[in-house]
């Protein structure tokens, strides 16, 4: 899925509490892809790493750095996830919810990444099984996800304004 939908589906799932649980949501929802391609990209801009050429489609894996696919498969294992949320737990003596958003991340990512670009290695280190989904950027993907986000914040939105007696 794409980055700003993650964060979107983040911030609604998890971060209606208030302004606060909302941006760490977003941000959580977005970081797993944040550590591995924005770095990518802060890295190329900087000319640090030469990037893909991203305007002739799907590049190949061997034109996305090494460092790449160890951040990508790293933040988007559930098992890194529900370690670090279980730290976190045992620190805080509470869960923080906002951190959820990285695991709805993951979840999204499962069904809706190919075996083309980056299929979702969601029980690494464990195991190296993934899924062959259908990508995001499929209309039957794509359109029905702009949709549902429409409509989950049109009726929050709408849901805060009325007045309960």
């Amino acid at each position: 899925m794409d980055i700003i939908s993650h964060g979107l589906w983040g911030g609604l799932a998890f971060g209606r509490k208030n302004k606060l649980n909302y941006f760490a949501s977003f941000l959580f929802g977005i970081m797993p892809d944040m550590f591995s391609f924005g770095i990518l990209s802060i890295a190329a801009v900087l000319g640090l790493v030469k990037g893909p050429n991203w305007g002739q489609g799907i590049p190949s894996p061997d034109a996305i750095p090494a460092f790449v696919h160890t951040l990508y498969n790293l933040t988007h294992s559930l098992i890194t996830f529900i370690l670090l949320f279980g730290i976190v737990w045992v620190i805080r003596r509470k869960p923080y919810l906002p951190m959820l958003a990285w695991g709805l991340h993951i979840l999204v990512d499962i069904p809706t990444h190919s075996f083309d670009f980056f299929p979702t290695p969601f029980l690494e280190p464990l195991s190296s099984f993934m899924l062959n989904g259908i990508s995001w950027g499929h209309p039957i993907i794509f359109y029905p996800n702009v949709i549902l986000l429409i409509a989950g914040y049109v009726v929050w939105w709408t849901g805060k304004r009325k007045k309960i007696p």
